[in-house]
């Protein structure tokens, strides 16, 4: 994975983590070393955004890793968004922008609508409505890098994916300790995400493409 979860600003924001009640459900170092699997399908710099990022996973622990990656971590609840800008600051983080915004409003916002190389979720929603929320904000030859379990219906997920721009690559086996049957699905963006894309908040969730 080329990094340990004992490097030192891994370890800080273990510590982080764990002292900010109700922020994540299982050990924190364990999440940090799960979000560490997607460092092989990631380039050394460009742009990452962590969509639903709550207590920064996994966009944290791969900004630590991959220092050059340039990070924008969505984050609709304000308590979480609040202790992502306090991490960042206590990790002297560079880089990292902090979003306090629904998903689907950042997506169509033309600062930020296809103009990431990476978007990457965890534990965010089915993948029918997680292709929705982040392939919008990937740029055309980008990827959406969604930490999943093999349990993952992927075929309900085909009309969502292709109808949103993407392309299903693969789905690449990624265990950990905190999840013994992890995968990645990459998906390609292949073409523009039309227009109407992502729905106003709520309905993604609500009704799924």
């Amino acid at each position: 994975m080329g990094m340990s979860v004992t490097d030192s600003k891994l370890v800080e924001l273990a510590r982080l983590i764990s002292e900010w009640p109700g922020l994540v459900s299982g050990p924190a170092g364990d999440l940090i070393a799960d979000s560490l699997v997607l460092l092989e399908h990631l380039d050394e710099g460009g742009k990452l955004v962590d969509v639903g990022s709550g207590g920064g996973l996994p966009g944290l622990p791969l900004k630590i890793a991959r220092p050059a990656l340039s990070v924008t971590l969505v984050e609709s609840d304000q308590a979480k968004a609040a202790f992502l800008v306090r991490a960042c600051a206590a990790l002297g983080l560079h880089d990292v922008e902090v979003l306090a915004r629904r998903a689907e409003d950042v997506g169509r916002d033309p600062l930020y609508r296809e103009s990431f190389d990476f978007a990457v979720a965890r534990a965010l929603a089915p993948m029918p409505v997680l292709a929705e929320l982040c392939l919008p904000l990937v740029r055309v030859g980008g990827r959406l890098l969604a930490q999943k379990t093999e349990t993952e219906d992927l075929d309900a997920a085909r009309r969502a994916i292709d109808a949103v721009g993407g392309a299903l690559n693969r789905v690449a086996a990624a265990p950990s300790a905190a999840r013994g049957a992890g995968t990645v699905v990459i998906v390609d963006k292949v073409r523009p995400t039309p227009p109407g894309y992502p729905r106003r908040p709520g309905v993604p969730a609500r009704k799924p493409i």
